[in-house]
């Protein structure tokens, strides 16, 4: 599993969103064991409360199982994005970043698109 922290919002935030990213993308299935609080801070750098923040996040939404004993692990009921919208999910950013646009820059532009597609259906 591969979390980086960068930008402004809260360390905790940036964890339980780039998990989140990480199931919806079909790189960590249901019932896989992830890594413990302590370990993902000491891999972070963070303390143990803001990693264990996340992990209740998650789990509150349904993403993680915490079982005694048996760690921490993507929850049987976390699906993941289908294929074709998480390539299309990818062209867009890879698409935004060679243009210099930004993350809010291209959900509004998404978003925009998305409400015009709606209305006219």
């Amino acid at each position: 599993m591969m979390i980086s922290l960068v930008g402004s919002a809260p360390a905790s935030d940036q964890i339980r969103d780039q998990i989140r990213g990480l199931i919806a993308a079909g790189s960590l299935a249901a019932g896989e064991r992830i890594p413990s609080v302590r370990q993902l801070a000491k891999d972070l750098g963070v303390s143990p409360g803001t990693v264990a923040r996340a992990y209740k996040m998650l789990e509150s939404e349904g993403h993680l199982r915490t079982h005694t004993g048996g760690g921490t692990r993507i929850s049987t009921t976390a699906s993941a994005t289908p294929k074709p919208v998480a390539e299309a999910a990818r062209a867009l950013a890879d698409t935004s970043i060679r243009s210099g646009i930004d993350l809010e820059e291209a959900t509004r532009v998404l978003r925009a698109i998305w409400a015009s597609r709606h209305v006219n259906d």
